[in-house]
């Protein structure tokens, strides 16, 4: 990897204004070297939102790991276009062979996420050279934000790719990679100085000017999902010496005790097309949706992004993934879903054998024949009759995509909707996964709120069933079955498949092999340009 062909900002620092919707709103105004910048309270502060705004980055394209981590679970197919490449497919089956010539399809994320690790490393660099005044708790809150960021933002790389460049100062150097639990000691030592020296203000403490930010709620919670991925990926009864499971659990029973998060009243008005099939379901208009919004009670942390994008790469700071999700190029105006690609084909299994009392379901699948949908499945590959729901665009009651009513420059990039990137139903599974003595209670906590049937008693496998409806769709499921059983032997029975799909109209033998996974250990593969880059530097993963 050469990164002098990925960290293009090096040496020039972007920064964004806020505006109306969020602090990550408008495209970048004002370039500014390193030489001259970095010098006040203010400035690290304004360069503190390019490393948010390097969060949006991240996950902006096709292949942004929210749509990757969906395809590549038991509960999608790749899908997309009958006459389209088999990329997805390839993703979905784990397999290169079955498109050989996409070596690189995760070269814009690899390099974006250097990005945002080489902006926050230039923010933390830099603090000792500013004059706090009266102020060093600014400095220290600035300083967790930032660690979170790149937390983060490292967590998404070595779960992908394992063994990766480990930068922590500004660098256009050509290293090799390190070891994964190198990189996992410096996310785990960036989110406890996260958790102490983070913003502490509870939910509804929180001023608007402050939505988006990082706090010590959300490294507490982050922290929770670090520790029972490595420990579970690895077979380990601890992080690293660092956290222990008493320690993950402590923090996840902190953030529900005092951070005055909760639970949304009702699931569907948790994601816009959900809250506008409710709002229609019970004979209302798409006008009548009960959406909670961006900032609703239930959202420990999300990716913010706006509408104001456009195909200026200094400006990128719309949902340019969730187009992969949409009904491919059919607009159902009744129950306001906008077109897309027809990415992420839901497994028929997954809609016919969930509870139909369980409001989970409906908020969470397109369901083509049971919503009346007209749509055209000569048009789609992998078609199962089944599309996801929470991800999706919408449109109004005309068919005029939402991303273009509120100024978009295109139904593609200007959709606006956040990634809800940690949830409070996630961090109440993670307590009684983490052994919690309110385990029972907080697994029915979240069946309840979604009119499913209480349990009486709870373990292991009942709360990872209890992971796969409630988040389904969201970008976990994968890396649960990965960490379920560190043989992966779980994973790759979850996976497997042999059936029939549609494509183009016509039936077509689908077959997923969980061996593939268990060959490169659930590893992306390494985009080859950055090999090449490298001088072979960087080695590729097994098995591909």
């Amino acid at each position: 990897m050469n990164l002098k062909n990925i960290l293009i900002i090096a040496g020039v620092v972007f920064f964004t204004s806020s505006c109306s919707k969020d602090f990550l709103d408008t495209k970048p105004i004002t370039k500014k070297t390193d030489a001259t910048y970095y010098t006040t309270p203010q400035e690290i502060a304004e360069a503190l939102t390019g490393c948010y705004d390097g969060l949006q980055l991240n996950y902006n394209g096709g292949t942004a790991l929210p749509v990757a981590s969906m395809v590549l679970s038991d509960l999608c197919f790749g899908g997309t276009g009958a006459t389209d490449n088999d990329d997805y497919r390839m993703l979905d089956e784990f397999d290169i062979n079955v498109a050989p010539s996409y070596m690189n399809m995760y070269q814009g994320g690899w390099q974006n996420m250097y990005k945002t690790i080489y902006r926050c490393n230039m923010v933390l660099s830099r603090m000792g050279q500013v004059d706090w005044g009266n102020t060093p708790e600014l400095a220290t809150e600035l300083e967790a934000e930032a660690r979170f960021i790149r937390a983060y933002t490292y967590f998404d790389l070595v779960r992908m790719f394992e063994r990766v460049p480990l930068l922590t100062e500004p660098s256009t150097g050509n290293i090799p990679q390190s070891e994964p639990d190198e990189t996992y000691k410096l996310i785990t030592e960036d989110l406890l100085f996260a958790i102490k020296n983070g913003n502490t203000l509870k939910y509804n403490q929180i001023a608007s000017t402050n939505y988006g930010h990082a706090n010590k709620w959300a490294a507490a919670s982050l922290m929770a999902r670090v520790y029972l991925y490595y420990t579970g990926y690895y077979g380990k009864s601890d992080l690293l010496g660092l956290v222990s499971k008493t320690d993950a659990l402590e923090y996840v029973e902190d953030v529900i005790t005092n951070s005055s998060y909760g639970l949304v009243d009702n699931y569907y008005d948790l994601w816009p097309a959900s809250a506008n099939y409710q709002a229609v379901k019970n004979g209302g208009t798409l006008a009548d949706n009960t959406y909670a919004g961006e900032t609703n009670k239930e959202i420990v942390f999300a990716i913010k992004y706006t509408y104001t994008s456009s195909y200026d790469p200094e400006n990128t700071d719309g949902n340019h993934w969730m187009i992969m999700n949409g009904l491919r190029v059919t607009t159902w105006a009744p129950n306001g879903y906008a077109q897309g690609w027809g990415c992420s084909t839901v497994l028929s299994d997954v809609y016919n054998n969930w509870d139909a009392n369980d409001d989970r379901r409906e908020a969470s699948i397109m369901a083509i024949e049971e919503e009346g949908i007209e749509f055209n499945e000569a048009g789609v590959k992998e078609y199962t009759g089944y599309y996801t729901k929470k991800y999706t665009p919408t449109c109004d009651e005309n068919g005029t995509p939402n991303a273009s009513l509120v100024g978009g420059e295109d139904f593609m990039i200007g959709n606006y909707q956040d990634y809800f990137a940690i949830r409070y139903a996630d961090v109440l599974l993670m307590a009684a996964e983490l052994g919690s003595s309110n385990a029972l209670d907080y697994v029915n906590q979240v069946r309840n709120r979604s009119n499913a049937e209480l349990l009486t008693s709870v373990d292991k496998d009942v709360i990872f069933e209890e992971r796969r409806l409630e988040l389904a769709f969201e970008g976990i499921r994968y890396w649960d079955i990965l960490r379920y059983d560190h043989t992966l032997a779980y994973a790759a029975q979850k996976v497997s498949f042999n059936g029939i799909v549609k494509t183009g109209g016509v039936d077509a033998q689908k077959i997923i092999d969980g061996s593939n996974l268990v060959n490169c250990r659930g590893l992306f593969q390494i985009p080859n340009d950055e090999i090449t880059l490298s001088n072979g530097v960087l080695k590729q993963n097994p098995g591909w």
